[in-house]
């Protein structure tokens, strides 16, 4: 993603045009700031916790208010930025105090920093404040330059561009693709020109092609040369850590064949990490929600279903922890190793697909395979290794 500069003339007062609007950083490129540790180090250490303002995952990128506004400051005095999650304020202050970490990017409120000082001593208030109560980020105290650095580099209009580049990213403004129709020619029975690859390729993780199908139209609506902000490339939608997994090269990720035969490949690991559930319906709406959300989110709101006596192996009701991993009194759980997530849109997206598949459900194979049954007769199929449109 290009960004662009542009000046006033004001050394010191630089604006960068985003997609999300003018971006505003009142610290030069060139500024450098005495923090031998930290610089030399080449890391900046940020301990906060998992939320929606803070920091959480978002389809293998990192997202979250006070996380871009630390990578921003990183950025700016050139080192890279780590971050460390903490289960409870306590913790992040800890790890402050301990030296684990250089600032607690988090809304601290005065009343925690004053309990701490009374017994430490050693921890200033710097960087963004929160103005409902005066919150603000944590260093140390004898981190006087890094405080200072912080302070001098922070401007409240920062918050405002971060909450815009988020609401961006969030967006389907940040996804370039051309929008195909979910059925390309009603008449004649034809999905989409890759029909005949999804037939193929659905054998290696015995799904109905059709189920693949739609779950393509989900990712990419048909365009293989699709592209998320987080670099999700191609049909299905693959992210580069995902394709060097699976050994697909770069060069290939937007070529149609080797993009859906990497996807399945895929869709066959997260099939084989999900054997202890049983029914195979069931089973494939773990396997599409873990390919939009993520394997792990998943689980934690396995052990949440299991915690509250729900059923752990029905998404039905997995689907109502997925939801609540959005509110802290859930994802902040004991029982929660990955903290937040938004669930909405993994549950939308297996509900997505399933109505869609459904309404490919009368499409015949291109080559007249059994994969192309029809859901009601595919649901008395004797060829059992075919997942049925209709979820039986």
């Amino acid at each position: 993603m290009a960004l662009s500069a542009c000046s006033n003339g004001n050394k010191g007062d630089e604006q960068v045009v985003a997609p999300w609007g003018v971006v505003n950083d009142t610290v030069a490129s060139n500024a450098t700031f005495d923090l031998d540790e930290i610089v030399g180090n080449g890391e900046m250490i940020m301990a906060t916790l998992s939320g929606p303002e803070s920091y959480y995952d978002y389809h293998g990128k990192h997202l979250g208010l006070h996380f871009l506004l630390c990578q921003r400051f990183a950025d700016k005095i050139g080192v890279s930025l780590r971050v460390e999650v903490c289960r409870d304020t306590m913790e992040l202050m800890r790890k402050l105090i301990d030296g684990d970490a250089d600032v607690a990017a988090y809304w601290v409120s005065p009343s925690d920093t004053a309990a701490l000082a009374d017994s430490s001593g050693a921890v200033v208030m710097c960087g963004p404040r929160n103005n409902s109560d005066g919150a603000r980020w944590v260093a140390k105290a004898s981190s006087d330059m890094l405080v200072k650095a912080i302070d001098e580099w922070f401007k409240p209009s920062m918050l405002a561009d971060v909450e815009r580049e988020e609401d961006f990213l969030l967006s389907s403004k940040s996804v370039s693709r051309r929008v195909y129709a979910p059925m390309q020619d009603r008449q004649k029975g034809i999905i989409s020109r890759y029909d005949a690859l999804f037939v193929k390729h659905s054998q290696r993780i015995r799904w109905d092609w059709r189920l693949l199908a739609a779950q393509c139209y989900q990712e990419s609506t048909f365009d293989p040369n699709a592209k998320s902000w987080a670099g999700a490339c191609g049909l299905m939608q693959i992210m580069p850590s995902t394709a060097a997994h699976l050994g697909l090269a770069l060069s290939d990720i937007f070529t149609p064949e080797a993009n859906i035969e990497a996807a399945t490949r895929y869709l066959g690991e997260l099939e084989s990490k999900f054997r202890d559930i049983a029914n195979r319906n069931e089973r494939t709406n773990f396997v599409l929600a873990s390919y939009n959300g993520g394997y792990h989110h998943i689980r934690d709101a396995m052990s949440l279903a299991a915690k509250n006596g729900s059923d752990p192996k029905s998404w039905s009701e997995v689907s109502r922890y997925v939801l609540l991993l959005s509110e802290p009194r859930y994802y902040r759980d004991p029982v929660v190793k990955h903290g937040y997530m938004r669930g909405f849109e993994t549950v939308g997206y297996v509900s997505k697909i399933r109505q869609r598949w459904q309404q490919y459900g009368g499409v015949r194979s291109p080559h007249g395979s059994a994969s192309g049954l029809t859901p009601r007769k595919a649901r008395h199929s004797k060829k059992k290794f075919k997942l049925n449109p209709d979820g039986q």
